[in-house]
Formats: C-alpha cells, sequence, structure tokens
C-alpha cells in the first residue's frame, strides 16, 4: 500500500514552489522593464496587443491538464502587470561598472510610480544616452558626475558650486542636474549628533564625493575646511603638523573600502583636538578608520546614511515634488518629520540586509546549529568558521591544536576571519575563541551585527572542544567574558532546554526580532 502524502511536507513543497515562483515574477518584471526601454530607444510601439494574444494562446497549449483551466487568466494578469510597470516613466543610475549598487532597491523603497534601472555606460556613449529619450532622468556616479554637470542646461546652487551633478532629470526640452549628496552628507551628520558649526574640519580627499561635503560643510557653518589628499598643499606627509588641530574628520577616499578592508589613512592620536569622525565608505558597516575612532571614544558615523538620504531627495525630484526636495539640506529648515522617517526605515531595511548576522559566544554554547538554524529561516548562506577552517587548511582545528598547537590554531584562525567576515548578508558562526586575539575585533564588528549567545557554564558541551578540555570551561568563560560582551551589538541569554529544536527556534525567532 503507497504512503499517504504528509501534510507538513507538502506545504513545505508548496513553499518552495511559492519562492521559485517568485524568483521567477521578479526576472519576468525586469526583463519586462528591459524589454520597454529598449522599445522606446527604438522608436517602437511598448504594447502589442497581437503579440499578447499569440502567446496566451501558446501558453494554453503548453499548459499541463491541472492549470489549464487557469493559465489564460494567470498569464493575463502577469501581462497587464508587465505592462503597468513598463509604462511607468523610467529612471536609473548611470555609471561605468554598476554591478554592486544598492539604488534600485532604494528607489523601489522610496517611490513605486517609476522604474528604476542599471545604466552602465562608456564615455562615448554619454552624449547619445542624453539625448536618446529613453529615461525620464538618471542619478549620476563615478566617473560621470562632472561630465554630466557639463550637459545639463540648468543647475541647482549645489551643482553650480561643485562642478559635479548626481541628479538629471529631462523636462522641457531642457537638462536639469541636481545635487543631492550634500544633504545626503548633512543628513549622515545630523542623525549621529554631530555639529561643525564652528568647527575645523579635515577633509580627506579631493574627489566628487569631497565637492558635495566641503559644500556641505560650508552650508553648516564649519570655520575651517582643510583639504587632505596625495598632491594638496595638506598632505599624507605633513597632515598632524598643519592640520593637527582639527576637530572633525571626514574620510571621502574608498580606502577602507571592501574588499580592500584592511586599509587606514591616518593615525588618530596625533589629532589632539579630535572630537568626530566621518567616513562616506558604506561598505563595510564599520570601517578601520570609524572602529579606531569608536576606540577613542569619538562620534562617528558611515556612508550608508548618507547614500539612502541623497536617493531620497533624488527621489522627489523624479517623482516630480521639486518643492518637497528643496526643503532638503537647506539650513533654515527643518527636515520633515515624513522624510525622516521614510530615511530612517530604508537604512534599516538595507543595514539588516547587508550585515551578517555573527554569533560568538563560548564553545559548546550552541552557536553552530543556531546559525545553520537562522540561516535556514532566512535564507542567507551559512558560514562556519570552523568548517571554513577546515576546506581551507585542510586539517580540522582539533587536528591543529592537537599537533602544531594552539599559538598557529589562532594564526590561522586569523587568516579565515579576515576572509569571511567583512563579507554581505551571511549567517556566520564564530569559533569560541574568537576574541582571544585583539587584531579579530574589527573582522568581527565591521559588517555584522554580533549577537553573543549566553548559556550557563553546566549547559555547555565539552564534546570534541580540545580547549574547553584542556582549561577547563570555567577559566576560558573568566577569560573571555568582558570580550564577549564588548564585542557584540546584542547579548541574548538562554537556560537549558528539554529539547534542542525549541532553544533553537526561540533564539532565531529573538535574534530575527531585534533585526525588523
Amino acid at each position: 500500500m503507497s504512503e499517504r502524502p504528509d501534510l507538513n511536507e507538502l506545504r513545505k513543497k508548496l513553499d518552495e514552489i511559492d519562492n521559485g515562483i517568485l524568483d521567477l515574477f521578479e526576472e519576468r518584471i525586469a526583463t519586462c522593464r528591459q524589454i520597454g526601454n529598449v522599445k522606446r530607444e527604438n522608436g517602437v510601439d511598448v504594447y502589442v496587443p497581437s503579440r499578447e494574444e499569440e502567446k496566451l494562446k501558446l501558453v494554453e497549449e503548453l499548459a499541463g491538464f491541472e492549470s489549464r483551466p487557469y493559465v489564460r487568466d494567470l498569464f493575463k494578469t502577469l501581462m497587464d502587470l508587465s505592462k503597468v510597470h513598463q509604462n511607468k516613466p523610467a529612471f536609473g543610475v548611470l555609471g561605468r561598472t554598476l554591478a554592486h549598487t544598492y539604488s534600485p532597491e532604494i528607489h523601489s523603497l522610496f517611490d513605486t510610480t517609476y522604474s528604476y534601472s542599471v545604466i552602465e555606460r562608456e564615455p562615448d556613449e554619454l552624449e547619445s544616452l542624453f539625448k536618446s529619450g529613453v529615461f525620464k532622468g538618471f542619478n549620476v556616479t563615478i566617473p560621470y558626475k562632472k561630465d554630466a554637470c557639463a550637459m545639463c542646461d540648468e543647475l541647482d546652487d549645489a551643482s553650480k558650486t561643485t562642478g559635479s551633478v548626481n541628479t538629471v532629470v529631462f523636462e522641457d526640452g531642457k537638462v536639469k542636474g541636481w545635487n543631492t549628496d550634500y544633504f545626503g552628507f548633512i543628513y549622515m551628520l545630523t542623525r549621529k549628533g554631530i555639529s561643525v558649526k564652528d568647527k575645523k574640519v579635515l577633509v580627506l580627499g579631493t574627489g566628487g564625493a569631497a565637492s558635495a561635503v566641503f559644500y556641505a560643510l560650508k552650508t553648516l557653518g564649519a570655520s575651517e575646511v582643510y583639504a587632505c589628499d596625495l598632491e594638496t598643499d595638506i598632505n599624507y606627509s605633513n597632515v598632524y603638523d598643519r592640520a593637527g588641530d582639527a576637530q572633525v574628520i571626514v574620510n571621502c577616499t574608498p580606502v577602507g573600502m571592501y574588499p580592500k578592508v584592511d586599509n587606514s589613512l591616518l593615525d588618530l592620536t596625533k589629532f589632539s583636538s579630535l572630537e568626530a569622525c566621518a567616513d562616506v565608505v558604506y561598505n563595510p558597516s564599520r570601517t578601520r578608520f570609524l572602529q579606531e575612532a569608536e576606540g577613542l571614544g569619538l562620534k562617528t558615523c558611515g556612508g550608508l546614511a548618507m547614500l539612502v538620504a541623497q536617493a531620497y531627495k533624488s527621489s522627489r525630484i523624479f517623482a516630480g515634488d521639486i518643492e518637497g526636495a528643496s526643503v532638503l539640506g537647506d539650513p533654515d529648515k527643518e527636515i520633515p518629520d515624513e522624510a525622516k522617517e521614510k530615511i530612517e526605515n530604508v537604512i534599516r531595511i538595507l543595514e539588516n540586509r547587508m550585515l551578517n548576522i555573527t554569533l560568538i559566544g563560548m564553545p559548546g554554547s550552541g552557536k553552530s546549529l543556531l546559525a545553520r538554524n537562522i540561516a535556514a529561516v532566512t535564507g542567507r548562506t551559512l558560514v562556519d568558521l570552523d568548517i571554513a577552517f577546515a576546506e581551507k587548511f585542510g586539517q580540522t582545528p582539533a587536528e591543529v591544536l592537537s599537533g602544531p598547537g594552539e599559538e598557529v590554531f589562532r594564526e590561522m584562525e586569523c587568516e579565515i576571519a579576515a576572509e569571511f567576515l567583512p563579507k554581505s548578508g551571511l549567517v556566520i558562526s564564530c569559533g569560541g575563541g574568537i576574541v582571544t586575539r585583539d587584531v579579530n575585533k574589527f573582522y568581527v564588528r565591521c559588517n555584522s551585527n554580533v549577537f553573543y549567545l549566553e548559556r550557563p557554564l553546566t549547559a555547555l558541551s565539552e564534546k570534541n572542544r580540545p580547549i574547553s578540555q584542556l582549561h577547563g570551561v570555567e577559566k576560558l568563560y573568566s577569560q573571555r567574558k568582558d570580550k564577549y560582551e564588548t564585542w557584540c551589538d546584542y547579548k541574548v541569554s538562554y537556560d537549558r532546554f528539554e529539547v534542542k529544536q525549541d532553544f533553537y527556534d526561540q533564539a532565531t525567532s529573538d535574534i530575527l526580532a531585534k533585526l525588523v
């Protein structure tokens, strides 16, 4: 007799099917947007009724016997939704290489009345793009901000002063340009309570981002602004003598950006009056520059808030709300609460998606299986650093500990930490001794929401844990407790559970609730 299907297994299968449908629906809508853009570029009608009817007949012929009665209605709905998306005003982000841009997602969160594309063009293609009529406008990023500025007929004050634009709109036969980066920088500072009024500010870098920052600092009333770069009057060889009295430092260079996260430009201890540091880099979330500033007790802010805030002002321009956009960045006007709420919501969404969920805690506390549970629930990629260690070096941590010894193991562990922890969007389980080397603190904290999983010592397993067996869990706990607590963003504590899965489910729920 054949087994009857299990209801839970069938529901699980249905969930998997639905997830697949969602992925394909996203791909279909995106492809339809691209088709609409290509048709506009070539002067072809976006909607062709005869093509639609041919498609509906074809899918009816191809459909299986159970779905055939419904397939026409389903695909008619899909086509209607695709037409809505195709006919939205088309905007996008213009650059040369944009493989890792977050702009499409950010703009979709701010406004659904227009579509948004990635527009990759070579320098010799800019003129034809501006004349194509495909897009109603676009954001502009490196390396085209100054080129775009030169192509505009009308400019806002920030663009005129900085000589660069990051927002372009085609309207009434004219090319209109704005620079919204300066508002993004102002927002980034103010949300962290960093004031530059009557302060001496050192700006690292002189590129496009720096020009917007200089404009913002002037707008905010900074008393003096020093520019520091390789070939400026103040440079990295004389900066401590010439600008050692700086009260705020802003990094406008890509130094410290992923994947070269170890790089840093300055020794912050040599600035006697320093109060705050800002970094326009947003990946990783906590650059080495910012972590060193945090270690000195300084105020800090990172570049994600700038990215999101400038995009919000651009979205208002794209939506035709020029009056609403003009308020943003005006020193004499408060940012509306509604704008703040929307910006903060998108920052929170992106942070939670970009940052790793990283677990630290004692050996045997359940980090590995909890991380596996979180990864299964969230669909994130799981990285167990002990497993990654074995895959990279061809030996398990236990084998190295029993052979070359703990010091050798710790050095190898640091290499694994530096490789995986700066990545984004993962679930990472760290070895219990990750905190025994201070060098690892930067990597653990650079791009993660860090959770310290605290369990009673009596609940810790010593099985297959040579260091716990050698030193005893009580001694290890006393040595590591303070670091677990100072390295983490959140501490989650759990007693014993009669059923292990109940623990993993409860801890998973609690951790994810903190990231909403």
